[in-house]
């Protein structure tokens, strides 16, 4: 299994909750494309990576990866909270930390407590919130602290500068664990469908045209997030999860319609909901609902009157 290393990372705490992964190999990786490169080649069964958190939304490096990388699916999701300390060499003092090492997603969360602590103090990016602390440590960059996850003292000689820096004491990062192509988990009725669509064409009214698809069938949305496609200004795709699996009539009837609407759709997987939330929804949009409507339609069609 690969995940954004080294030890200590959010990431790693992630795949500590796969039951499947226990006792494997855990390969660490300094990025996600490497991390989903080594599942579509099969040098790894899986790769854990982070995919949205509850303070800037969607992680749009996963997302892209994603977006680029095909024969891949996503079999489980997984919530880990989120708390930051500063870390620092043996002896460091918070008086003297100037320059800062930090994830960027890491240091988005701590914004309010550096403006209030650490004033004026310069960043300097970090590949994750590990090799943060370990680029102080060695010297490899040029910061006199680092934004950590608290686990890193379990593996490291450090100074712990401050603690719970994070600015949202509630924050959550959500984790994927992707596959290869496989079919998906069994629906549980508290489940989830990530896709990524692109519009038909730049016209106005087009996006409402592709949110119609899910509206009419009663399904929720909990993340719609555009992101560049890169071939040219103005073209966008969209990432989407949706409340639901692809076994449920009314997603199963979205996605058809989806693929009737759009160039390209990229189905990414249903998956159990990591907080095992049922998914409400009125009557008219049960399994039972579709399936009258259907027998009513083949009614007609066979000279039946209903």
């Amino acid at each position: 299994y690969s995940y954004l290393g080294p030890a200590g990372t959010f990431t790693e705490a992630a795949l500590a909750q796969v039951d499947e992964a226990r006792g494997q190999v855990w390969k660490p990786v300094s990025n996600v494309a490497q991390a989903l490169a080594d599942v579509q080649s099969g040098e790894s069964h899986g790769a854990m990576i982070a995919i949205e958190n509850t303070v800037e939304g969607g992680v749009s490096s996963a997302q892209d990866a994603l977006a680029n990388t095909p024969g891949l699916r996503i079999v489980g999701e997984y919530l880990v909270p989120v708390a930051f300390v500063v870390v620092g060499p043996r002896g460091s003092s918070l008086a003297d930390v100037t320059g800062i090492a930090a994830h960027p997603v890491a240091y988005a969360q701590c914004l309010d407590w550096l403006g209030e602590f650490i004033p004026g103090h310069s960043l300097v990016v970090a590949g994750s919130n590990v090799a943060s602390a370990i680029g102080v440590l060695d010297g490899s960059l040029p910061a006199h602290a680092a934004i950590a996850a608290p686990g890193v003292v379990d593996h490291y000689d450090v100074e712990v500068l401050a603690e719970n820096i994070g600015d949202n004491p509630d924050a959550v990062t959500r984790f994927v664990l992707v596959t290869r192509t496989v079919a998906p988990p069994e629906r549980t009725g508290a489940d989830k469908t990530s896709l990524i669509v692109e519009l038909p064409r730049e016209a106005p009214g087009g996006l409402v045209d592709l949110l119609e698809q899910f509206a009419t069938r009663g399904i929720n949305l909990s993340l719609i997030q555009s992101r560049p496609i890169g071939d040219r200004l103005g073209r966008y795709r969209f990432v989407i999860d949706a409340d639901g699996h692809i076994e449920d009539e009314r997603m199963a009837d979205a996605l058809m319609g989806l693929k009737r609407f759009s160039p390209h759709v990229m189905y990414l997987g249903s998956y159990p909901r990591a907080d095992r939330v049922t998914v409400a929804h009125g009557d008219r949009y049960t399994d039972a609902s579709f399936a009258d409507a259907r027998d009513w339609l083949r009614g007609l069609l066979s000279g039946i009157d209903d």
